[in-house]
């Protein structure tokens, strides 16, 4: 069974689906039987939601994309300067 640090450390991972099936089942069970990592999840939740409904909203602004892009492919390169 996951404790509360390895919890919360792996939330952000639980919350997007990207953690193994017996990981997962693992946090669920500790967040079912813990009112601390209950309320952090909630809340972790809830503010995904929050700004996943805002960023649909928005629109991308100009060049963003592109600038993402170079630093990703800066960091494949190892180059690893920004901008």
């Amino acid at each position: 069974m996951a404790d509360c640090e390895q919890t919360l450390r792996e939330m952000e991972t639980f919350l997007d689906g990207e953690l193994t099936e017996g990981a997962s089942t693992s946090l669920r069970a500790h967040i079912e039987g813990c009112t601390d990592c209950l309320q952090a999840f909630d809340f972790h939740a809830e503010l995904k939601a929050v700004i996943a409904a805002k960023c649909r909203q928005d629109e991308m602004p100009a060049g963003l994309l592109s600038r993402i892009e170079e630093c990703l492919q800066a960091d494949i390169d190892g180059d690893g300067r920004i901008g």
